[in-house]
């Protein structure tokens, strides 16, 4: 592993000219009267995004926004696939014993789920846990360079993720994703657990019913546990998902480079497949139109271009890491669950995937925790890591409390 390199964004003046000028030639398509989000991303919407992206919306005010956040780049050596370059924020926090948390991102998210929560994580204060918050930019994503061979999948992914946290000096961690992060931090759990993984936070509550062979007690507790209302609104969340929602997932998971053509050649193709998503797994958000498109554009000008973000559903999913069971980690699990997450299990579900020893629910939020509910998100990793939590402590030396 080489050594950290100041990162700044500093997309050229060419690209940003070359984008206003594909935008200028959008050509939209027809819509139905009245179709509103049934048919996909809104005519309307996408429209007004189209003109305001191309004339009036200024990407160097956002990408100096995102530049406040300290980042950095590290080339990291990955089994079979050389070394990449990758991306990541890195902000430490003034409280010395602050425990160190790896948030990991997932589709179509990036480091921008981490600015909200990054001052809030870091803030010091005797009177919650602080943390060193390491938020990479997944292989393909964001600014991190992308794998240049077929077969890069979840152990490579949590290799680039375990090596980066040791490398900065944080041999022993905890982590907190959902989403991709989800996945990979589970992963992660299994395979670097407790040795470096002590403990981890998600908040996405998906998990399949249990099995009296997986988790007898579990399957028992599945069998005579009533669900509550908030339950059953979760299940029907999860069938309303996979019956209208994951046709993106289907294309993703098996032919990414022709979907990829439409997404790297045409921005409006690509704001309309990644705003559905921002509409629909939200609850409710305000979105604002700058906002949305500063989303958009880390994609648009990301390092390896929008297609490389997708191939992570097609190398996960052929080795049944996506869409199929995840290994049980020992470690000390906790959850959120926000009613308008895509897929929402009972609680008996998430309890038979491992040592779950803290679980939060919210009357409201959705998919991107992190950016939508900052605050119940950090109150939730707060309560589980501080004093009186089920894991205070589990980071040897990193309490993270300031002094009174």
């Amino acid at each position: 592993m080489t050594t950290e390199q100041p990162f700044k964004i500093d997309v050229s003046d060419a690209k940003i000219e070359h984008l206003k000028r594909k935008l200028e030639l959008t050509d939209f398509p027809d819509e139905l009267d009245e179709a509103g989000l049934d048919y996909g991303a809104p005519l309307a919407d996408i429209k007004r995004l189209i003109q305001r992206w191309a004339d009036g919306y200024d990407w160097r005010v956002h990408e100096a926004k995102l530049n406040e956040m300290p980042m950095f780049t590290r080339d990291i050596e990955v089994d079979g696939f050389g070394a990449l370059n990758i991306h990541y924020v890195h902000q430490k926090s003034d409280t010395k014993t602050a425990i160190p948390l790896l948030f990991v991102h997932g589709w179509p998210g990036s480091i921008m789920e981490v600015q909200k929560i990054l001052p809030l994580l870091t803030a010091s204060s005797p009177d919650f846990p602080s943390f060193h918050v390491v938020a990479p930019s997944l292989p393909g994503f964001g600014f991190s360079e992308g794998p240049h061979k077929k077969g890069f999948h979840g152990k490579h992914y949590v290799e680039v993720l375990n090596k980066l946290m040791i490398s900065l000096g944080y041999p022993e961690y905890v982590t907190q994703g959902g989403d991709w992060g989800h996945f990979l931090t589970r992963i992660l759990s299994f395979a670097h657990g407790p040795k470096h993984v002590k403990a981890s936070h998600t908040n996405f509550a998906v998990a399949p019913p249990p099995t009296f062979l997986q988790a007898p007690r579990q399957y028992i507790a599945h069998l005579l546990t009533p669900y509550t209302p908030e339950e059953l609104a979760g299940l029907a969340r999860s069938v309303e998902s996979r019956s209208m929602g994951l046709g993106y997932a289907g294309i993703q998971t098996t032919r990414p480079q022709t979907l990829g053509y439409g997404l790297a050649d045409s921005p409006a193709g690509l704001l309309a497949w990644v705003y559905e998503k921002l509409l629909v797994w939200s609850d409710d958000y305000p979105w604002q139109d700058d906002e949305v498109l500063t989303w958009l554009s880390i994609y648009w000008f990301s390092r390896a271009g929008p297609a490389a973000s997708l191939r992570i559903y097609y190398e996960l999913a052929r080795t049944g890491e996506f869409g199929g069971k995840l290994p049980v980690a020992s470690i000390p699990i906790g959850v959120s669950y926000f009613p308008k997450e895509i897929v929402l299990a009972p609680h008996t579900w998430i309890r038979a995937t491992g040592n779950v020893v803290f679980e939060a629910r919210h009357p409201s939020g959705g998919h991107f925790a992190a950016h939508e509910k900052p605050e119940f998100l950090v109150g939730d990793v707060r309560a589980m890591f501080g004093k009186g939590g089920p894991v205070a402590g589990i980071v040897p030396g990193h309490s993270g409390y300031a002094p009174a």
